[in-house]
């Protein structure tokens, strides 16, 4: 059995982590909701809002966020393969995109003594993802047509 030194260099390098991913999350949540403003008007999104208009900027909304937690799993990713968690960047992505999103689904495995960093990502994917949720529940209300 480990001792709880065991893990700390997992926490030492996670929290860190976490926290940088949730910053870049959030500053990109905010240019891709800047955008928005700028492209639709500043005021009200949903003036011109037809249902079509309405599923082209949720999709395009969509499809940006999930371009950023592209980005967030390529840092993690980096992280895995720097600190020799994972052999290859290849390898690190696919572990990256299946901790954050608790698919887990591939057999790829980080060393022994990096496997509650995978553990950390996992929570920080919950995190990200919840923010990822309340943006686009806030772009609905703005976006939606006939929405009061």
């Amino acid at each position: 059995m480990h001792d709880i030194g065991y893990w700390s260099r997992s926490w030492v390098f996670g929290v860190p982590l976490i926290a940088l991913t949730v910053v870049v999350h959030v500053i990109g949540l905010s240019l891709i909701r800047v955008a928005f403003a700028r492209a639709f008007g500043r005021r009200d999104m949903r003036r011109a809002a037809s249902t079509l208009r309405f599923a082209v900027v949720m999709g395009a909304a969509t499809a940006l966020v999930t371009l950023l937690h592209v980005v967030q799993g390529a840092i993690w990713a980096a992280a895995y393969v720097l600190l020799g968690a994972l052999p290859d960047p290849h390898e690190a992505m696919l572990y990256s995109l299946g901790a954050m999103t608790a698919y887990g689904h591939a057999a790829v495995f980080l060393a022994p003594a990096w496997q509650m960093l995978g553990a950390l990502e996992a929570l920080n994917g919950l995190i990200l993802f919840g923010l990822t949720t309340a943006f686009l529940y806030g772009m609905i209300q703005q976006a939606w047509p006939g929405h009061e």
